[in-house]
């Protein structure tokens, strides 16, 4: 009768496992942004099929180091919702999927993909 339970709590821990460890959903399309380099040049950035979750843009992330970036573009297929602060906190704004361009007065340091 042990055996019996045993097995099936294994089976169900398995089935559980294999749940949890099913890939993550990727948005699909571009994401696209500005920012100043290091140099004072702009530059640009595509994200191309961005995970969904939280992105903090690598290039502007510390807030002491860099200006925010800018003017982001949602060419994708989920809603983008951007952040000023890096890790998807501070104020924000929600770009619908293949919207137009934000302007260059539109600053952000993370994007949360609802997917």
């Amino acid at each position: 009768m042990r055996l019996r339970h045993s097995f099936a709590a294994v089976c169900g821990a398995l089935a559980l496992t294999a749940t949890l460890a099913s890939p993550a959903h990727a948005t699909t399309g571009d994401f696209s942004y500005r920012f100043v380099g290091l140099d004072g040049s702009p530059q640009s950035v595509t994200l191309h099929d961005p995970a969904t979750g939280c992105v903090t843009l690598p290039e502007v992330a510390d807030p002491d180091a860099s200006e925010p970036a800018f003017a982001p573009h949602n060419d994708t297929d989920d809603y983008a919702i951007v952040f000023t602060e890096p890790d998807c906190v501070g104020d924000s704004w929600t770009l619908r999927p293949h919207g137009r361009p934000a302007t260059d007065r539109l600053k952000l340091r993370s994007v949360l993909f609802t997917g």
